[in-house]
């Protein structure tokens, strides 16, 4: 059985886009001018991760050691073989600290590429100074302690940023209530300098699609 990739969409509002052609090397969307592909990988499983890897210019963060009960649930990336993956994107899935079933994106991206922002339900590609005010939360990726700031969103979720590696660092999760995840000690691997064994879940729906 033939397995089918998405078409590539817009990483900031999840729009078809125009492929390269004879007047741009560049994919373009009629609303956002140039940008990254965003491109979901349709199956998860460690071919779908190393594919990620293979072409990561940024992060690829895992939770690790994984919360209790939580399995990885999707993988997706944005940019071209041309540019590389300038945005990575992790989905896990599992039990919500305060009862019922959630659902974790973590997110690198290079600024202005607007994928954390859509997912957070901002307008702007990127979070602005949000270092102005005291940090609402910390993880440690790849043992760095890193302060992450807690973003109004009107999507039903709980969306934070920082900064590691150079890149911005989402943790966008559902519902909002799970947000206290990122309170509970929470540490990051750079899935580029090691790949652990993992177990995988269902597809998570929300890498594919607008969130209106």
């Amino acid at each position: 059985m033939t397995n089918m990739r998405p078409e590539p969409t817009c990483p900031r509002c999840a729009g078809p886009l125009r492929p390269p052609g004879l007047w741009s090397s560049s994919w373009q969307c009629q609303w956002h001018g140039n940008v990254h592909p965003y491109q979901v990988m349709p199956r998860i499983g460690a071919e779908a991760l190393e594919h990620v890897v293979a072409r990561s210019e940024v992060p690829f963060w895992l939770p690790w050691p994984m919360p209790a009960g939580w399995l990885v649930s999707g993988a997706a990336y944005a940019g071209d073989e041309r540019t590389g993956a300038r945005a990575t994107v992790l989905a896990c899935s599992g039990p919500a600290p305060l009862g019922g079933a959630a659902d974790l994106l973590l997110i690198a991206e290079e600024p202005g590429v607007g994928l954390g922002a859509r997912y957070a339900g901002l307008p702007a590609a990127d979070p602005g100074d949000v270092a102005a005010e005291p940090p609402h939360a910390k993880v440690e990726a790849c043992g760095h302690p890193t302060p992450m700031w807690h973003l109004p969103s009107p999507n039903d979720c709980a969306a934070y940023v920082g900064e590691a590696r150079g890149c911005w660092l989402w943790s966008v999760l559902w519902p909002s209530a799970a947000g206290v995840l990122l309170l509970e000690n929470l540490a990051l691997l750079d899935l580029r300098d090691e790949r652990p064994e993992l177990e995988y879940g269902a597809p998570s729906p929300l890498l594919a699609g607008a969130l209106d």
